[in-house]
């Protein structure tokens, strides 16, 4: 491993693992209705500016930029174009230590490796924020996350914008109200495949870049990016175009965790709210060697569950990339690109993210939906601002965007462990497999720290 893993017994000490700290708090709201709400914005370009531009031009809430964050001056510049005012940085650590009194909430929008080091201080400052996912890097990170956003008391956000959208809610509802009977099986299959593969499979999949291993070679940086802030809390290492610019870094183990982590937030966010997914029992990945370095471009992550309430024991199965279900091999379903399939005793639901049906049609050609109990969004962006301001809750607070985010790393925690493991999620160990463990989190790089 390129990379310490952190120690569980420090961590565990370190964090405050308690049911009460974690129920949902009395949030916090801004200094007044009638007042606007002053944001600050880490990291304006790609995701970010997306960000910057939906929560600033579209809003239903007045807002303020007070404050602009970015290691690449490219970015920051074409930001503080729009917003002359606002305070300039490139190392969000500085923009801690001035004086935040003016800043009500904190838009995080960095690669993932940095998420949890640019949330926490202003968790711990008692600002709302909004994260883009995955929420965090690794399993230990997101307890912390979790645990100082339940003290904070502040209105949190995960960046699943698809949350928002009402198909996912409908599904929900379907689900919930026993539509197609209890689920104990459930798939969710994303065509997406980047990552290690053949050089032939990364044209066959339009990869953003192919590389099999770390490169030799040392390039000099753009003299726009500051590299040593961009790496952040992640091990140092040179510059190489095959890190940058993103989305190319998200295959990097030391910085992402490949399309499980990025498009696992949105896709297995739909069956982790609609069966009220929580921690799963044991996790087994199935695919290609583990890569010391590398994520894959294709695999599986199979999770067993536990009954919840009056929901049954299930599975829920990852396939990504070129693995699809075997019902969808075989033509028993349509044969969605990248899907969600509820399988039901009574029938199956299969959704993506703008459309659902329920399975065999002939037999729920005359199905009457329920009533509708799940309220639209107003907009994700727009429910968090909104709660920021006048108080209440969001679509995918991180008492919720946590745990999914816990889950999804613990498929790739599998999957590099190269075994099924068996999770103690109150412990944060894995109890079968000890080597697996160091997988769960790393000790931040010399300077950076939770």
């Amino acid at each position: 491993m390129s990379n310490q893993s952190i120690n569980r017994r420090d961590f565990l000490q370190a964090s405050t693992v308690a049911a009460a700290t974690l129920a949902t708090p009395s949030l916090l709201r801004a200094k007044s209705p009638n007042e606007k709400l002053n944001l600050a914005f880490i990291g304006v370009g790609g995701r970010g500016g997306s960000n910057l531009k939906t929560m600033t031009r579209q809003s239903h809430v007045g807002v303020n930029v007070v404050a602009l964050c970015d290691v690449n001056q490219q970015n920051l510049g074409i930001a503080s174009k729009l917003f002359p005012e606002a305070r300039k940085y490139a190392d969000y650590r500085k923009l801690y230590e001035d004086n935040t009194d003016d800043i009500d909430a904190i838009v995080v929008s960095t690669p993932e490796h940095t998420h949890a080091f640019a949330t926490m201080p202003a968790l711990k400052l008692k600002k709302h924020v909004y994260c883009e996912k995955p929420l965090t890097h690794n399993v230990y990170e997101s307890r912390l996350i979790q645990e100082e956003a339940a003290r904070a008391g502040v209105v949190t956000q995960m960046g699943t914008q698809i949350h928002g959208m009402n198909n996912y809610r409908r599904v929900v509802e379907l689900i919930q109200s026993g539509a197609i009977g209890p689920v104990r099986e459930a798939h969710v299959w994303v065509s997406r495949a980047w990552g290690l593969q053949s050089e032939e499979a990364s044209k066959r999949n339009k990869d953003r870049v192919y590389v099999a291993n770390r490169p030799t070679k040392a390039m000099t940086p753009p003299k726009y990016v500051d590299w040593d802030l961009w790496i952040g809390p992640a091990p140092m290492r040179p510059y190489n175009d095959v890190y940058f610019p993103g989305p190319k870094w998200y295959r990097w183990w030391d910085f992402g965790n490949g399309t499980m982590s990025d498009l696992g937030s949105h896709w297995n966010d739909l069956p982790f709210w609609a069966l009220k997914l929580d921690a799963p029992k044991t996790i087994e990945a199935f695919g290609p060697k583990p890569h010391p370095e590398i994520a894959p471009a294709s695999m599986a992550a199979k999770y067993e569950y536990a009954a919840r309430g009056n929901m049954p024991a299930c599975s829920l199965t990852w396939h990504q990339g070129e693995n699809k279900p075997e019902i969808w091999k075989k033509g028993g379903i349509p044969q969605w690109g990248s899907a969600v399939l509820f399988i039901g005793d009574d029938g199956m639901l299969l959704s993506d993210y703008g459309k659902h049906v329920l399975l065999p049609e002939e037999k729920f050609k005359d199905f009457t939906p329920p009533a509708q109990f799940i309220p639209n969004s107003p907009g994700h962006h727009q429910e968090w601002l909104i709660a920021c301001k006048e108080g209440g809750e969001t679509g995918s607070p991180f008492s919720y965007a946590g745990p999914l985010t816990e889950a999804n790393h613990l498929g790739n925690v599998a999957f590099r462990a190269g075994q099924k493991i068996v999770w103690d999620a109150e412990n944060l160990k894995i109890t079968n497999v000890p080597d697996a463990n160091q997988f769960l989190g790393r000790e931040p790089r010399t300077g950076w720290s939770l």
